[in-house]
């Protein structure tokens, strides 16, 4: 019959109470026993039962091999009760040399590629055994250094963290996730870290800034370079968070690129796939071929072919790494778990002198279980010795007495511990030991729990041993930096129009506003075939990767994209589905040309300005105020000239000219600019007078001024009766050009 729990017996907790502990209760059991690293082996705790299992399995690294899934049982039946997939992917990154920077497993079979790190065969197929720097994390482990805990059903004891000979939470790094919490440590170089923890050693108050100088940044397990400015690297370390960049190292051969080495944990075969992504979206038109030759001699051989030696090879790749995982970020958070059992993230000098302390305890515990050892030793072979020197004494008194333990003790004055060694020693050894041997063993002995005393009751002979077991582990356990630290440029990306082929084109614009371009510079654009009622009105040279900029009545600019307009072989398009100019506007200028090519900007009221052809341009459809009018002004057609040494022409209706060089014009990028050639107040306002036309003129030019059906022609010589100062009123022309139409040039010497 079932027993009946009594109500008062029951405990009763509020729903809100009970969830609040068990999350709590769930996340500090993953903060603290799965996600992150512990400060004093660097090891999470699947990773380190993984290490101690295989050292009780003995498989050492002089060991032979054996199956994964015997390591694999090992560790999921006796210390960690999880998922055997979850324990053999932790055993997998421990053993894959481009994950780990100094492995902890020895692997033989299929462990994964760098292309696919979780290519890996089951465990049933592999075999391992612990690599050689495993050494560094258990040489001290039976030596009373660490703490135990009982297993998860305290069947038996595991360490709660191994005895590290380096501070091994720098050397591989480490990834986590927990609650509310992750960590991202980067691996370092062993031997770069040993030199500042024994710089910190000597030197406890050391900044951040010197460990720097020990220890130059991050060393992954790739040779790709680390291009993370040193200042950000040092701020890195102060505050133990930031970020740490990387980029392919490649080279020129025989026209092609080649990479040699990728950040660390990118695959080339997705590095290739970006690429190829971008060569099928015709974003670049300049590489020809991908290839992956990729072989045992050459781990990573991506070679990229460009369409012609003409192609500048570093602007391509400076594309790449800022639209490829050829240039990857890493987040950097070291957040681990001190020696006071607290998550923390930590500045590089609290890292290296917290573990210093662990270190410091670590070795303490060792040579006192030592020295407890040897004056065990000691007191046993003093009992030992009596036993020798009495010896026909001892045999007669163990064959006589009934109590032969008691009489012993009594007899020679021994210990309880030493009467049971006697006891316990075959009568074939007792006869066989040597007073010399014996006085021997004795004096080893003597002589090293000197040494563990003095070294011990000795502050600076302890800092000495710890010095020299760090220097003889990156001995034996170092090597060569593996990533570079350089300075590079900031990679940019190709502009839609970099991407384009550089084409000459000629752009033509409509008196309807239909605008539309043909291929090359050969072209007559009033030979067309415009819509009835239509005609030409403007047309500019340029190339296919230019902007297309159109100036209109009201002083606005716009910029559209020349390789976007429609062909010449039709009548085009209206140029208002491109752009939004104000209701009534027509368009009184068109240019092409680079952005630094210089425009003369002016209206008929009198002023105006030199800008470049780049400030004309706007993404937005609405353009961008350019020209300033003043009011009843009307713009002129905008002048584009390349020698700073030429004259500006200025005509009125009034029949006025001035001439003056255009470099009194200032360079403004907007506004009304400065007046040119001064028209009365009053014939301004009342229009009655206007500046009918600019001429930029160079040497050999030959200015042509239309009145009526009159017409003159006068050279840069004969113009020395109009020049003056800017914004002078100028002089009158010959009789009969008093009411001026227009002006041109109408030829070049």
């Amino acid at each position: 019959m079932n027993d009946v729990i009594p109500a008062e017996a029951t405990e009763r907790l509020a729903l809100k109470e009970y969830t609040e502990k068990a999350y709590l209760d769930y996340s500090m059991y993953v903060i603290l026993d799965r996600a992150l690293p512990n400060i004093g082996d660097g090891l999470k705790p699947v990773q380190r039962r993984i290490i101690y299992a295989m050292s009780e399995l003995g498989l050492k690294a002089s060991a032979k091999y054996k199956k994964s899934a015997r390591t694999v049982g090992d560790v999921i039946g006796k210390y960690h009760p999880h998922g055997d997939s979850a324990v053999y992917e932790a055993m997998v990154l421990m053993a894959q040399p481009f994950s780990y920077r100094y492995p902890l497993v020895d692997g033989q079979g299929n462990w994964g590629a760098p292309d696919d790190p979780k290519s890996f065969a089951a465990m049933r197929y592999t075999e391992s055994r612990m690599g050689k720097y495993a050494d560094a994390l258990l040489a001290e482990l039976g030596q009373g250094t660490v703490d135990w805990q009982p297993n998860f059903d305290g069947t038996m004891d595991e360490p709660t963290v191994l005895p590290a000979r380096v501070p091994n939470i720098l050397m591989n790094g480490t990834t986590g996730i927990a609650v509310g919490m992750a960590t991202d440590i980067p691996p370092h170089n062993l031997r770069e870290v040993v030199n500042a923890t024994v710089h910190l050693l000597e030197n406890p108050k050391a900044t951040v800034s010197e460990l720097c100088e020990f220890i130059q940044g991050p060393d992954m397990p790739t040779e790709a370079e680390i291009i993370t400015p040193r200042a950000e690297l040092h701020k890195m370390y102060e505050s133990g968070k930031g970020s740490l960049k990387m980029r392919a190292v490649w080279r020129k051969e025989d026209g092609d690129i080649v990479i040699t080495a990728l950040p660390h944990q990118v695959s080339g075969a997705k590095v290739l796939e970006q690429i190829a992504a971008q060569m099928q979206a015709k974003k670049l038109p300049m590489v020809n071929d991908l290839r992956d030759e990729s072989d045992h001699e050459n781990p990573t051989r991506l070679v990229i072919v460009p369409k012609s030696n003409r192609v500048d090879l570093d602007q391509v790749m400076a594309h790449l790494f800022a639209t490829t995982d050829l240039e990857r970020n890493y987040r950097v958070n070291m957040n681990m778990i001190g020696i006071d059992g607290r998550p923390q993230v930590k500045s590089l000098d609290k890292i290296l002198g917290e573990w210093l302390s662990f270190r410091t305890v670590t070795v303490r515990r060792r040579l006192q279980y030592r020295l407890d050892k040897v004056e065990k030793r000691l007191h046993l072979l003093d009992g030992l010795l009596v036993a020798f020197l009495n010896i026909d004494e001892v045999i007669e008194i163990i064959r006589t007495e009934d109590e032969p333990k008691k009489v012993l003790m009594k007899r020679f004055d021994l210990t309880d511990v030493q009467a049971d060694y006697i006891l316990d020693t075959k009568l074939r050894q007792l006869a066989r030991l040597e007073e010399m041997k014996i006085r021997g063993e004795q004096a080893e002995l003597q002589k090293e729990r000197d040494t563990l005393e003095k070294t011990l009751g000795s502050a600076r002979r302890l800092k000495t041993l710890i010095r020299k077991e760090l220097e003889a582990a990156a001995e034996e356990f170092g090597d060569e930096r593996r990533s570079p630290i350089v300075e590079r440029a900031e990679a940019k990306a190709f502009s839609e129009t970099e991407l384009l082929s550089s084409d000459p084109i000629t752009v033509v614009l409509s008196a309807k506003g239909w605008i539309r371009a043909a291929k090359g510079h050969e072209i007559d654009p009033t030979a067309l075939n415009y819509k009835a009622g239509d005609g030409y009105k403007f047309a500019a040279r340029g190339k296919t990767n230019q902007n297309a900029v159109l100036l209109d009545s009201t002083g606005r600019s716009y910029a559209i994209a020349a390789h976007g307009l429609p062909s010449a072989r039709g009548q085009g398009e209206p140029v208002t589905g491109k752009i939004n100019p104000p209701s009534g506007a027509t368009f009184e200028g068109l240019l092409m040309g680079a952005d630094d090519a210089r425009i003369l900007l002016a209206s008929d009221a009198g002023y105006g300005f030199v800008a470049k052809l780049g400030d004309l341009q706007s993404r937005n459809k609405a353009g961008k105020a350019m020209l300033t009018l003043p009011k009843g002004a009307r713009v002129l057609p905008p002048q584009p000239f390349d020698d700073k040494e030429a004259l500006l022409a200025a005509v009125t209706t009034e029949g006025r000219m001035l001439v003056f060089p255009v470099s009194e014009l200032p360079e403004l990028s907007k506004g009304k600019g400065n007046k040119i050639i001064n028209i009365p107040s009053a014939r301004a306002a009342s229009r009655d007078e206007l500046m009918i036309g600019l001429a930029v003129l160079q040497q050999g030019d030959v200015l042509a001024i239309h009145a009526g059906k009159r017409h003159t022609k006068i050279k840069i010589s004969e113009m020395d009766h109009y020049q003056g100062e800017r914004g002078r009123r100028g002089n009158k022309l010959p009789r009969g050009f008093q009411k001026v139409d227009r002006i041109e040039v109408i030829s070049k010497g």
